[in-house]
């Protein structure tokens, strides 16, 4: 699957939901929320927005180690929404006009 079709699949909230709950990763999944709900989304809305936001914001450094670790798992989508969020979930890039 291409990098931007991957990408584009998380424009789908459900998708975006179901990925996140696939993380297996329950401290992610209840920082996710407490960001959703600061914002007045859902989860699954917060999760696409991260994957939009990081696709468009991220720097060259981020993408290469994104690209480097996806290419090293057989679940990239995974890497990507993980990845996305954790960047969209830290103080320094917080202030960069994250919401909507």
């Amino acid at each position: 699957m291409l990098l931007g079709d991957l990408i584009a699949r998380f424009d789908d909230e459900a998708l975006a939901a179901e990925t996140l709950l696939s993380l297996n990763d329950l401290t992610l999944a209840a920082r996710v929320q407490e960001a959703s709900a600061q914002e007045g989304l859902t989860s699954g809305e917060f999760a696409s927005i991260a994957v939009q936001k990081f696709s468009a914001a991220a720097s060259d450094e981020e993408w290469v180690t994104a690209i480097g670790q996806m290419a090293r798992t057989p679940e990239p989508g995974l890497e990507l929404l993980r990845r996305s969020l954790n960047w969209m979930l830290t103080p320094e890039t917080a202030g960069c006009g994250h919401g909507h």
